[in-house]
């Protein structure tokens, strides 16, 4: 082998390296049994209970230091689920599928069970009177088995609770909009909105928003 091609060699190797790299990757997506394996691990060892308390650690920590300014008419918005209540021991039943009948019946029920770290932002944010929405993407016939949830697990002095409505079509994300909008306008500062869901929270009219995980679901 001649020493020019010895000297070209290093950035024959990079052109090759490079050509590969920039190769079209297989369209195959990974397993879904993997990834709900994966989710499932995320679960199981913790990670997402953890994940749920730091996030819920700096919202409370933004209400406790925006509440020290005081002011008139405070509000907080929350989301319901997967960020006041947990649906998880209904998802890992239905391996993490979605049917309507079995979801009203569960939501029915009212057993699912509270987001620690939520509560207590929500405890905290009473204490120094600011008063709380719920917004949800629940149904309005969905009304009697989620007031009976919270009430079981003590979120009962709330301002109201909205449910999206099914007519007319209406995105989650443009239904919660205009419901902080509408606080808004009535002389409320919604000082905190808090959610699971970038539908949640996208929009504006609240002075801070606060991302809990879901690795679930997306809702729009």
């Amino acid at each position: 082998m001649n020493k020019p091609f010895l000297r070209w060699l290093p950035a024959l190797l990079a052109l090759a390296l490079f050509g590969c790299s920039s190769a079209p990757a297989s369209r195959e997506p990974q397993n879904l049994y993997l990834l709900k394996q994966e989710i499932k691990a995320y679960i199981d060892q913790g990670y997402y209970e953890q994940d749920l308390a730091h996030d819920a650690a700096v919202a409370e920590a933004w209400i406790l230091q925006r509440t020290a300014q005081r002011g008139q008419k405070l509000a907080l918005v929350f989301d319901i689920d997967e960020t006041t209540l947990s649906n998880l021991p209904h998802m890992r039943a239905q391996d993490f599928g979605y049917v309507p009948d079995h979801w009203d019946a569960w939501v029915a029920e009212a057993r699912a069970p509270v987001i620690e770290p939520v509560r207590r932002i929500y405890q905290a944010a009473r204490a120094r009177g600011v008063a709380v929405i719920f917004l949800t993407g629940r149904k309005e016939s969905d009304r009697p088995g989620t007031e009976k949830n919270l009430h079981a697990d003590g979120f009962t002095d709330y301002l109201a609770i909205h449910f999206k409505p099914v007519e007319p079509a209406q995105t989650t994300e443009a239904f919660k909009t205009a419901m902080r909008k509408k606080y808004t306008e009535e002389g409320w500062t919604i000082i905190a909105n808090i959610g699971d869901q970038r539908s949640d929270l996208n929009g504006g009219y609240a002075e801070r928003t606060f991302k809990l995980p879901n690795p679930f679901y997306i809702t729009k």
